[in-house]
């Protein structure tokens, strides 16, 4: 769009470029540069115009898009033209992801590269490898707190290494996704350190102040996020004898969007990344970038114009990548992070479906899928060219934040039903074979959310440990049952390393007095690669679950109709055991797949009269995709056996 005063600006931009920018031929850069312009510069300017500097920070910024664009391989620019080409290629069903630590998976990024095979073995063709920079030994808040954005931790490897791996994905074509935290830096960090020193440019890069008074006032409306660990969301630090703003840990400090420097410098810190070979990038705690006195500094307006111009600039510099948003927010909050529209006020083109998550963990705990079938309707519709990542497990916490209107109209009291998942799957209640902890346990509220890793939620742990044949076989139904519903709801399924094979929850993290605190280290485990061979072993647990899983993927591939267009369907369908949607290809309406998920322990029937619109009812010959089988029918009702799920056709 041409805007005059934008463009003026622009041009004023360009004839003070550096020599060495000039003299390099980056015409795809200027190209998009110009058709970006006027959306970089209105926010840029909503959210920094009225500072004095602000022409000299308009300046930095496209100088630092510009030296990322001329840094940027060859390979990975022919691969933006590509992707600019086909912009809805994300969308494809054909993408499975899987989230892992690469220490825990494989020792170390050197290692990781040689697990390659393992990867393809499965399926998985999206890597997810959690946080990689350099993290203090003993306050790293699982990668989380950074002392360099630009170094790998050397307990991991090198960047040499990280080139490595994304060479090595390439060439398999899976793609790679590394982590950015955006909103706080480790205090160990040099910024921070600098500041400690009494330096004045780098103290605003944070939110800092000499007594409590404007703090206080934060606090009236802020939120703990960790309450029983890292009560309120100010440290004071001697030496500097100021409170600084530490939302998450005390060692952990926000940093201050409201001063364009951060923004730039963080802006930086992405194309970085995006040029060592990050076709996605997860950006992490996105809700929170945005602190205003009055609110719970959470989801504010002013976070969603960051992204929308973090958007904007790479897509100038890195158009092919794209951004996950780690919001864990409610739903109506969530589908924010995609943006308003897809096209001028575009952000995030991939968010963590964390509702769905919780909604699953209530239909196993309750075995009736209530409160998912009410729950989902709530979940709102994405934008075009965005998609949700759906999973069952990540390296965080289980979060129970439903709705309480939705937990009423699922006919449960809120508070009770709360507290009874929690004793779930805490192992506290009678009939539970679940074997979690609890984690950020709120003494006022009494709320708390969950630790544990998926087969021993699911049972498989106590039903090992029992010898129970019949109680190891619904364990493995139930996690099968999960997958299944991840993998055709719509958006990229993200498995967690270890499920696959039914890894169990790791209790030895105690031993670690860096881990020993955060229950969340026992879903963080070593990869047993011994377990892992386990999976060409027939009828062992690790063969029965990486082989369901690994025909789940295949079959998944083939569905045109898995492809995610909001093009789903969900059917209230009268049992409250049964979860059940229809997705519809794009491309041939006619082309349907009537997806069934059966929650309870007992057999359970559905009605075909209510899916007569659908175009499956009684007089359809019902065909299961993934099984290749025709499921059981009576009358005109179609039966679902125990913990099972069906991806269904009409022939």
């Amino acid at each position: 769009m041409y805007e005059q005063v934008s463009h003026s600006l622009l041009n004023e931009i360009l004839t003070n470029l550096k020599p060495d920018i000039k003299a390099e031929n980056i015409r795809h850069f200027y190209t998009r540069l110009g058709a970006n312009f006027y959306s970089i510069y209105s926010l840029f300017h909503l959210l920094y115009g009225d500072r004095d500097d602000f022409k000299q920070q308009a300046q930095r910024l496209v100088e630092t898009m510009a030296r990322q664009y001329i840094l940027r391989d060859d390979e990975y620019k022919q691969k933006d033209i590509e992707r600019e080409e086909d912009h809805t290629w994300f969308l494809s069903q054909k993408w499975t992801g899987m989230a892992l630590y690469s220490d825990g998976f494989a020792g170390n990024l050197k290692n990781l590269i040689s697990k390659a095979p393992y990867f393809q073995d499965l399926g998985v063709n999206m890597v997810h490898v959690m946080p990689i920079m350099k993290c203090p030994a003993w306050h790293s808040d699982g990668g989380y707190a950074i002392s360099d954005f630009r170094e790998v931790d050397e307990r991991m490897g090198t960047l040499d290494d990280i080139d490595n791996l994304a060479d090595e994905l390439s060439k398999r074509d899976i793609l790679l996704t590394l982590d950015v935290v955006l909103n706080h830096t480790s205090n160990e960090h040099e910024w921070a350190q600098k500041a400690i020193q009494g330096d004045a440019k780098y103290q605003d890069y944070y939110y800092m102040f000499p007594n409590r008074e404007i703090p206080d006032m934060f606090e009236e409306t802020m939120p703990e996020i960790f309450p029983d660990t890292a009560p309120g969301n100010f440290t004071w630090i001697e030496g500097m004898d100021k409170w600084v703003m530490t939302v998450f840990k005390n060692y952990q400090w926000d940093l201050n969007y409201s001063n364009p420097a951060v923004f730039i410098e963080m802006m930086d810190v992405i194309l970085f990344w995006a040029n060592r070979g990050a076709d996605i990038v997860r950006l992490d705690a996105v809700a929170f970038l945005w602190k205003k006195i009055g609110s719970t500094c959470q989801n504010e307006r002013e976070a969603h114009l960051l992204l929308q111009l973090m958007k904007d600039c790479c897509q100038v510099t890195a158009p092919g990548v794209l951004f996950i948003a780690e919001a864990i927010v409610a739903p109506v909050e969530v589908a924010k992070y995609f943006g308003e529209d897809a096209i001028n006020a575009k952000e995030c083109e991939i968010a963590y479906n964390a509702t769905f998550m919780a909604l699953l963990w209530d239909a196993v705990a309750t075995k009736s899928a209530s409160l998912l079938n009410q729950g989902i309707k709530n979940l709102p519709d994405k934008l075009e060219r965005a998609t949700w990542l759906n999973y069952i497990r990540c390296h965080d916490d289980i979060g129970l934040g439903f709705d309480d209107n939705d937990i009423l109209l699922a006919g449960y009291d809120p508070v009770p039903h709360r507290r009874f998942l929690i004793n779930y799957f805490t192992g506290e209640f009678n009939h539970s074979a679940a074997r979690g902890r609890p984690f950020g346990h709120n003494a006022k509220t009494g709320d708390a959310r969950i630790s544990g890793s998926l087969a021993s939620l699911a049972g498989l742990e106590a039903a090992i440990e029992d010898g129970d044949a019949k109680e190891i076989d619904d364990a493995i139904k139930v996690i099968i049952l999960l997958h299944g519903m991840i993998m055709s709801f719509g958006g990229i399924p993200l498995l967690y390393y270890g499920d696959e094979i039914g890894t169990t929850n790791y209790y030895r993290y105690v031993e670690d007095e860096t881990k020993s605190g955060d229950t969340r280290w026992m879903h963080r485990p070593r990869f047993d690669w011994d377990k892992a061979e386990l999976r060409h072993k027939p009828n062992t647990v690790e063969n029965r679950i990486f082989q369901a899983l690994k025909k789940m993927i295949s079959v998944r591939k083939e569905i045109a109709a898995f492809a995610d267009f909001n093009n789903r369907e969900l059917h209230d369908i009268g049992n409250p055991h049964l979860f059940s949607f229809c997705r519809v290809n794009p491309q041939q309406t006619s082309d349907r797949v009537l997806v069934v998920g059966n929650f309870d322990a007992h057999p359970q029937h559905m009605e075909l009269d209510e899916l007569m619109h659908t175009g499956f009812n009684q007089y359809s010959q019902l065909y299961d995709l993934y099984s290749g089988e025709k499921p059981a029918m009576f009358k005109n009702a179609l039966v679902v056996p125990p913990y099972r799920f069906y991806w269904l056709q009409a022939r």
